[in-house]
């Protein structure tokens, strides 16, 4: 893919560096989070996307692979397929292959319910597929607290498989909160002993995680333990764009310091809507949707919400800060989904300023909620555990998909 940008100036001011390039947006993504699925067999305390209970209207097969035609022709280097649970999908395999077989890249997260040793093995086999395997504690009392039951075994058994099939580097990855930062030792060494990648990720107070973020984000303190510890073994640890907010520190981390919302990431959801943001599933954040004329193609390059975000930012209150060139105020979705000015200081800025703005907040200020809500109504309260079921391999892989009106998250497996 080529990084020519959609709306640079020919001289844009400071554009010597690769990131105030992207700042302006890119002809293609650079990479894509596609969630293929709300359906879940877990029902995650801090879900950003709300997941649970399959959409009826999710993307057909034929539409899905549609989009992937779009992505070769844009030359985008490789897809983030989420969820939901991406795997329960009955046609999952079977966009995997296609995707890859048309010179585009595949790294899926999953919480490994259906890596099986063959699952593994056949995964291993393909160089174009990266697995990333959720684990938000490096104990199950800590991981199961927020994943339910369960989880954490089925985690560490799904990295068990893929290690004994010889996949190398694959990604172990990790929502930081404020029960996990003081295991980080322990989560790199659960990711040596299989031969994973440590990948960790910031938690947004978005989807559920909104409900839960206050007593789970981090405090101060250990936003500088797990700056320290960044510091320390940043070169083999993954963090995407997910901590630029803690270069305030001091020294600037590896990876994109910078919000590529709508400039250089975007998400594809279920049903087809384009939102600027993995972590902005909101309809302030829609930019379009891909059975629109014109495609996932149209959404990117035409779109006004991200021609917006392409427009040199003014840094609003946070514009005289110090530290605002390398921060860059910090994340969109953190700063909107706790009520906070998109102009304003993060709500974890580690000056305090976003405290004192949360501090502030009355019980009129407008926070606004998550546009989408799939998450299980079996019980009066959202279900904290798993749904119990055991699952077999469909034995007719060339059965049609289920009906749309399923919404069932594992509509088309057959219990043991």
């Amino acid at each position: 893919m080529t990084t020519t940008t959609t709306d640079a100036p020919a001289h844009a001011p400071g554009a010597e560096r690769l990131v105030d390039l992207f700042e302006y947006g890119l002809d293609a993504p650079i990479c894509l989070t596609w969630e293929l699925t709300y359906a879940c067999n877990l029902s995650c305390t801090h879900c950003l996307s709300t997941s649970g209970r399959r959409d009826p209207r999710e993307l057909t097969t034929a539409e899905a692979k549609a989009v992937i035609d779009e992505l070769e022709r844009m030359q985008v280097f490789y897809v983030n397929i989420g969820g939901g649970e991406p795997t329960v999908r009955p046609d999952f395999w079977e966009l995997v292959d296609y995707a890859t077989a048309h010179h585009v890249g595949v790294k899926f997260s999953t919480n490994g319910v259906r890596i099986t040793p063959e699952v593994a093995a056949r995964l291993a086999e393909n160089s174009y597929v990266d697995v990333q395997i959720s684990l938000d504690g490096a104990t199950a009392e800590v991981n199961d607290a927020v994943r339910g039951p369960g989880s954490y075994d089925t985690a560490l058994r799904a990295m068990a498989n893929l290690s004994a099939a010889g996949m190398k580097n694959f990604k172990l990855s990790v929502v930081c909160t404020r029960h996990n930062i003081p295991q980080m030792d322990e989560f790199k060494a659960i990711a040596d002993r299989y031969g994973a990648q440590l990948r960790l990720t910031r938690l947004r107070p978005s989807g559920r995680g909104a409900d839960v973020w206050d007593e789970l984000h981090p405090r101060r303190d250990q936003q500088r333990e797990l700056y320290d510890w960044l510091v320390a073994h940043g070169d083999s640890v993954l963090t995407g764009d997910s901590f630029f907010h803690l270069s305030a520190y001091g020294q600037a981390l590896p990876g994109l310091n910078l919000c590529g919302a709508g400039r250089v990431v975007c998400l594809i959801d279920p049903v087809g809507d384009v939102y600027a943001c993995p972590f902005a599933i909101h309809e302030e954040f829609l930019a379009g949707n891909i059975r629109q004329p014109g495609g996932f193609t149209g959404v990117w390059r035409e779109s006004e919400l991200f021609r917006g975000l392409r427009e040199p930012q003014s840094g609003g209150a946070c514009a005289s800060c110090q530290f605002f060139d390398t921060c860059k105020g910090g994340c969109m979705a953190a700063k909107f989904f706790t009520g906070l000015p998109l102009d304003g200081p993060d709500p974890e800025c580690v000056q305090g300023y976003g405290e004192e703005l949360l501090a502030n907040r009355t019980q009129h200020t407008p926070v606004p909620k998550s546009s989408v809500d799939h998450s299980h109504r079996t019980s009066p309260a959202p279900r904290r555990g798993p749904v119990p079921l055991t699952l077999t391999r469909r034995e007719d892989l060339d059965r049609p998909p289920v009906s749309d009106c399923a919404e069932d998250p594992l509509a088309g497996f057959r219990p043991a």
